[in-house]
């Protein structure tokens, strides 16, 4: 797995859901987390679940200037950060293109897509500077594929994909290794809201067909080993069997 040992990891959404499993998954790899998400008091009950290792970051991910201040303040009180996971996300209010609220539309494309670009913003000069580090974003197959209701999410997953394949081609010769992440459908809290809005294939599957947070969490603990230097610049889809065998899942 990989060498994770005084490394300074940064997660955004790291509240709940994939973000939470990421951290832990990440400390027990030997990393130091540092925890970014808007609610404060969520991510310092974490934190102080992981021990010493991790530190909170109340902040929200579409204010650059809040997220480059969460950065600088990690890096003082952890390290340099060696790797970025955007995760943070969200996908309501779920809705019809004609009959969404475009205030809410667009806080979304903030969260989801501006939110990935403030977080490659706010740690690339310093790995530049450094020689390289990893930045990994969750992904979707929504940025491939369009879903009753989820313009807004199918766009700026759309995006998130876009930015990291524009990333990879920018700076993979400083050293920066750019990867997505596409988990399929993951128990969590976010399923919840699909599943109540009744749009779509996804809000009909069972609770029981989606995948653990624990899985993408090994996963993005996995592509940041060597072994999964070969998907720079790509995006991995943990529905791959394959991929799933890899990083130990089955």
């Amino acid at each position: 797995m990989a060498a994770l040992d005084g490394q300074t990891v940064l997660i955004t959404g790291a509240s709940r859901g994939i973000g939470a499993a990421a951290a832990r998954s990440f400390a027990a790899a030997g990393a130091q987390v540092a925890l970014v998400a808007r609610s404060g008091t969520e991510i310092g009950a974490l934190a102080d679940e992981i021990g010493p290792a991790a530190r909170a970051y109340a902040c929200d991910v579409s204010d650059f200037a809040a997220l480059a201040a969460a950065v600088q303040q990690a890096e003082s009180d952890l390290g340099p950060v060696g790797v970025l996971v955007n995760n943070a996300g969200v996908i309501s209010p779920i809705g019809r293109i004609a009959e969404i609220d475009p205030a809410a539309w667009a806080r979304v494309i903030d969260i989801n897509l501006t939110g990935v670009f403030n977080g490659m913003r706010a740690v690339l000069p310093g790995m530049v500077a450094r020689g390289g580090g990893t930045i990994l974003t969750v992904s979707s197959g929504a940025a491939h594929n369009p879903l009753e209701g989820w313009s807004h999410y199918c766009a700026s997953k759309a995006g998130a994909a876009m930015l990291t394949r524009t990333l990879d081609l920018e700076y993979r010769a400083a050293g920066i290794r750019a990867m997505g992440l596409s988990p399929g459908t993951v128990a969590t809290e976010m399923q919840v809201e699909i599943k109540a809005s009744g749009l779509n294939p996804v809000s009909q599957l069972d609770f029981s067909v989606h995948i653990p947070a624990d899985w993408p969490a090994r996963a993005l603990v996995w592509m940041c080993s060597e072994d999964a230097a070969e998907f720079t610049g790509t995006e991995i889809s943990l529905r791959d069997e394959a991929i799933r065998r890899r990083v130990g899942l089955i």
